[in-house]
């Protein structure tokens, strides 16, 4: 059983920096940051239940690339215990009759999740920290007299996998299925990458982080694997009987001042493209959500709301349901997996052309990042404005895309890539040059 320890910070804040420190002598940390302070009028209260969870050191390791909800399933009735870790886009393979075979720069496994050390849950200046040793081993533990390093910025140099044209090109091949009746809408992305690079993955997230503060922000590290993800969108989260999940379609840039800014909004507000994106991916996500729902749960809590991060403007929606309590918590994630928000509608459909028309192998990227309580609850984001790094093969993917629709236009979904991406490229130091 673990013990449970209250410690009150003086200084919040150099928490993440001392566990990022922390992670560069431990192969297994993840660390998902709220933003808290940043976001508070962001997202309702009651959605966001601490500013910031981590898991540190690793007492035992799942990795694994076949019948992966159910091992994880029985993973969890092994240990009765926290679970941090990722679910990959791939496992679309298991749930559906589906197959990944483009290209894979970043070698990951299907599924990876660890029972940490250490669990520490931050709430303003409040640290419980959750660990089977005593008292006095966690406070030495989160003593640490050097936070900081300073390596020099560097220049990543990026390429794309699909050049400008290429894109352009699919996305009307896309729209050719949507006139056919194939489909109504697709997310396609494109990846940038960079082959033979060195970073610094524990400094790059603390510039992604502060540059981006968005509330599902992460940093994973399991051994070389290295993830620095700024996302602003929930994937599903559960506490007891309730699920929640709040897809985001819509996006617009922050303007330069108060006047643009507003008027952005009332763009983003009044596009019936993207309200129709909107409206389709919860369609989708309250027919996943049924799937285990009692009768008659399934609810829209709001519908394209409009919420304001650092860098952009989002349109995001909350469904939610109620489960009864013999469904597991593997059978809730396999019945939503992979989210709406990332493949499109129909789903199956939608899959198969991504499958078709990407260059890339998504893996980790839309896939989920988070965390499983010894209850059973759970919450995890949607793996998007993220860095993926292998620090063994030192091979760096940067991935994004947009839903396609039928009144999408090439150019301007082009740029909204850019838009999104923007943050990483600044983190990155790279200036991108168009093919």
């Amino acid at each position: 059983m673990r013990f449970s320890y209250i410690f009150k910070l003086d200084k919040p804040s150099e928490l993440i920096k001392l566990l990022l420190y922390k992670s560069k002598s431990i192969n297994y940390v993840s660390i998902l940051d709220s933003n808290t302070k940043s976001n508070q009028s962001i997202l309702p209260s009651d959605y966001i239940n601490y500013d910031m969870v981590a898991g540190v050191d690793a007492i035992e390791v799942l990795n694994i690339d076949s019948d992966s909800f159910n091992a994880l399933q029985n993973f969890h009735n092994k240990h009765k215990d926290w679970l941090f870790g990722y679910l990959s886009y791939d496992l679309k393979n298991e749930v559906e009759k589906l197959t990944s075979n483009n290209h894979q720069g970043i070698k990951a496994a299907g599924l990876s999740f660890f029972v940490p050390k250490y669990v520490l849950l931050l709430k303003g200046n409040i640290l419980e920290v959750k660990s089977y040793e005593n008292k006095e081993d966690c406070q030495q533990f989160l003593d640490c007299q050097q936070l900081y390093w300073n390596d020099k910025k560097k220049t990543v140099h990026l390429r794309q996998r699909d050049t400008k044209a290429k894109y352009l090109e699919k996305i009307g091949v896309i729209k050719k299925h949507i006139q056919r009746g194939d489909i109504y809408e697709v997310n396609y992305c494109q990846e940038f990458f960079s082959e033979q690079v060195i970073i610094n993955p524990q400094q790059v997230f603390i510039e992604l982080n502060s540059n981006a503060k968005t509330p599902f922000a992460s940093f994973l590290k399991l051994n070389d694997l290295n993830i620095m993800c700024a996302s602003p969108e929930r994937f599903i989260k559960k506490s007891a009987n309730k699920i929640i999940s709040q897809p985001i379609k819509g996006t617009s840039k922050r303007g330069r001042d108060l006047d643009e800014d507003n008027a952005l909004i009332k763009q983003l507000i009044e596009s019936e493209k993207e309200i129709s994106e909107n409206v389709m991916i919860v369609d989708l996500v309250r027919n996943d959500l049924s799937i285990t729902a009692s009768k008659a749960s399934v609810k829209v809590e709001e519908l394209c709301g409009i919420y304001t991060f650092k860098k952009i403007h989002q349109m995001i929606s909350t469904i939610s349901s109620k489960v009864d309590d013999q469904i597991n918590f593997s059978q809730i994630l396999k019945s939503v997996f992979p989210m709406g928000s990332m493949t499109g509608v129909p789903k199956l459909r939608a899959m198969e052309l991504i499958e078709e028309l990407e260059e890339f192998r998504r893996g980790i990227f839309s896939g989920a990042i988070g965390y499983i309580t010894p209850k059973g609850d759970f919450d995890f984001n949607v793996v998007i404005r993220t860095i993926l790094y292998n620090a063994s093969t030192k091979y760096l993917s940067v991935a994004v895309g947009g839903a396609i629709t039928i009144n999408s236009d090439e150019n301007e979904e082009y740029e909204e890539c850019l838009v999104k991406v923007s943050p990483i490229f600044e983190v990155l130091n790279f200036q991108f040059d168009e093919k």
